[in-house]
């Protein structure tokens, strides 16, 4: 008599989503198989305290110590890069410094620099996005460098302006936050939050996302939409069928020991058969839409103040 075999939450919702590994420390991306990685300076300062870097570390400190630290930084990003590309098979998202997030002309010569670096080790451009704070001006930046054929992932998305500025920019990837704005709904309400109705499909997070994926989806722009920053499993499942979502090694390892049945949640068939009018985008409409969103407006500052004080003690280590 065989045996059935069942399939844990992971394998099966990668089925349904490319599941990539949202963490710097490319030791734990092995037990879980991702299509891709993605990094930021949080991720990457946490990995670097571990022994298990230290000679990455010591490598750039020794080999560039001549170098401004901006540009051992880049060395560093893109060492780390290097060998989580030795592991995927897809490509990796490498940020540039948070506090170029309002400054478009730096923000391209960075982004082209970090290229350089990874093409003067062997790396094709294909397998690099390029991660920018979904500001205007990163959003402009990441226009510029597409049609240089540098592809870019833009963090940090909170709402539907954010990301129908970045898909109209004809940007690669986005990267919409799921976690925090859930943390933030919860925060604003206080007692009037609400665990059982304001979760699964119902959480504000998981609403936003799929919210973006329909809109964009039902207009046929090209931009890959992928899920980031969750705090539970649920989150997760309940955005089965996103082009990818990036997921901790602490989630993922969750989904592996986790038995259950996913069905897709979004699909591009089900975006099609909704009706959406179109929204119109520039810079004034976009100013004034973020500037209508507390959440977005908040949550953006916030993420880009907490990976501009990270990139310092990221330099701070590497000029010890």
């Amino acid at each position: 008599m065989y045996k059935i075999k069942h399939m844990n939450l992971l394998e099966q919702m990668k089925k349904h989503t490319f599941m990539v590994a949202d963490t710097g420390d490319f030791e734990r991306i092995h037990a879980y198989q991702p299509k891709d990685a993605t990094t930021n300076p949080t991720l990457i300062l946490r990995a670097a305290k571990l022994p298990t870097y230290q000679h990455l570390i010591e490598e750039v400190k020794r080999s560039y110590a001549d170098l401004p630290t901006t540009d051992k930084m880049d060395h560093l990003l893109v060492k780390f890069g290097m060998e989580i590309l030795n592991i995927i098979p897809g490509r990796v998202s490498t940020e540039i410094d948070a506090e170029l997030s309002f400054d478009i002309e730096d923000s391209v010569t960075r982004a082209r620099k970090i290229i350089d670096l990874y093409k003067a080790n062997g790396v094709n451009k294909d397998r690099v996005l390029i991660k920018i704070a979904a500001t205007w001006e990163g959003i402009q930046s990441a226009k510029i460098l597409e049609t240089e054929g540098i592809h870019c992932n833009l963090t940090l998305v909170f709402n539907l302006p954010q990301a129908l500025a970045c898909a109209e920019s004809k940007v690669t990837l986005i990267s919409p936050f799921v976690g925090r704005i859930t943390d933030w709904y919860k925060k604003s309400l206080g007692d009037q939050w609400d665990d059982a109705s304001m979760s699964g499909i119902n959480d504000p997070g998981v609403k936003s996302v799929t919210n973006i994926y329909n809109y964009l989806k039902y207009h046929d722009f090209k931009t890959e939409i992928m899920g980031a920053s969750f705090r539970n499993i649920e989150q997760i499942t309940s955005l089965a069928g996103c082009d990818l979502l990036t997921v901790s090694p602490e989630l993922l390892d969750q989904l592996q020991k986790t038995d259950g049945e996913i069905r897709p949640k979004l699909s591009f068939l089900a975006a099609k058969n909704m009706s959406f009018e179109p929204i119109m985008i520039d810079e004034k409409a976009f100013r004034q839409l973020m500037n209508d969103d507390p959440m977005a407006t908040e949550k953006l500052a916030e993420g880009i103040r907490n990976f501009k004080n990270d990139i310092v003690l990221l330099a701070e280590l590497l000029e010890s």
